[in-house]
């Protein structure tokens, strides 16, 4: 893309920023104004990602060379993408499973003292997703 090009749909993005929030706050003063400004936020931004990627793609040409070097770079991209995609969800979903049975087990505990090894074994497999999907990350980015 050229720097005209460039210089538009950065002028464009603003203005679809500007546009829904002047209109938020000029506008009439009704419920109905935060459903009009998320339509006309979400209309501009939607608009603009079609425009861009039209113009993007339009004159795109490349010889031989640079589709493999381009391939081997979107390739080794895609690879540590997909690695902190692992890491970032699996530290999610475990985020979300210690904190389930964190406090699960912190209430079968002030209940009954002796369970606290039990419940400590399922706190401890929760974290364990973490874990994997560390390891998963290490071993995409050994084959990079």
């Amino acid at each position: 893309m050229n720097l005209v090009t460039r210089i538009v749909l950065v002028i464009a993005l603003i203005v679809s920023i500007i546009i829904p929030f002047g209109y938020y706050l000029l506008g009439q003063k009704n419920k109905g104004r935060y459903k009009t400004t998320i339509g006309v936020n979400a209309f501009f931004f939607f608009g603009i990602l079609v425009i861009s990627g039209i113009m993007m793609f339009s004159g795109y040409s490349a010889h031989a060379a640079e589709a493999k070097t381009a391939a081997e770079s979107t390739a080794t991209g895609l690879g540590y993408l997909a690695a902190a995609l692992v890491t970032g969800l699996s530290c999610i979903g475990g985020g979300i499973a210690v904190a389930s049975a964190a406090s699960a087990a912190l209430g079968a505990i002030s209940e009954d003292d002796s369970i606290l090894g039990k419940s400590l074994i399922y706190v401890g497999l929760a974290e364990g997703v973490c874990l994997y999907g560390l390891i998963i990350s290490f071993m995409i980015l050994g084959q990079l």
